[in-house]
């Protein structure tokens, strides 16, 4: 699954794609610990929320690409399953 620029989903929809539904655990702990140059911050949780170790550079990182994040949730994003 590739993500551009601006485009955000969950770690449920990453484990769909991938083969591995109801495994979104598993693509969170594989994005912590991954040597891979993956856009990780592109990824939240089913509500929204973020759920990484600094959500202050996460939230940094979205708003580069024009997602707005309220509160440590994703408000809207310019594509997506957070988009409106």
């Amino acid at each position: 699954m590739a993500l551009d620029e601006g485009e955000v989903t969950t770690y449920g929809d990453v484990a769909d794609v991938a083969g591995y539904p109801r495994q979104s655990r598993l693509v969170g702990w594989i994005l912590k610990h991954t040597d891979a140059e993956v856009p990780w911050w592109r990824v939240v949780d089913a509500a929204g929320r973020l759920r990484t170790s600094d959500p202050r550079l996460q939230a940094s990182l979205l708003a580069e690409e024009g997602v707005i994040v309220r509160a440590g949730r994703i408000v809207s994003a310019p594509s997506g399953r957070f988009s409106r």
